[in-house]
């Protein structure tokens, strides 16, 4: 069983380091649009990178219990 639990905390840190990527690069799409009249786009990305955020936290956490 110890295998497994290994392999699901290296498989956790694979995905929060992929999500911390993705959440640069959705929080980096905002920028262009930022001053613009396109406040609805701004708020929706930056929501996006909210959520993302929260869920690397939160395999952050699931990776802690799983070491």
């Amino acid at each position: 069983m110890a295998g497994s639990v290994e392999s699901t905390a290296a498989e956790l840190a694979a995905i929060a380091d992929n999500v911390a990527q993705y959440r640069s690069r959705v929080g980096g799409l905002a920028e262009p649009w930022v001053g613009s009249d396109r406040d609805d786009l701004v708020a929706a990305i930056r929501e996006a990178e909210r959520q993302l955020r929260n869920a690397e936290r939160t395999l952050i956490r699931a990776l802690r219990a799983a070491s």
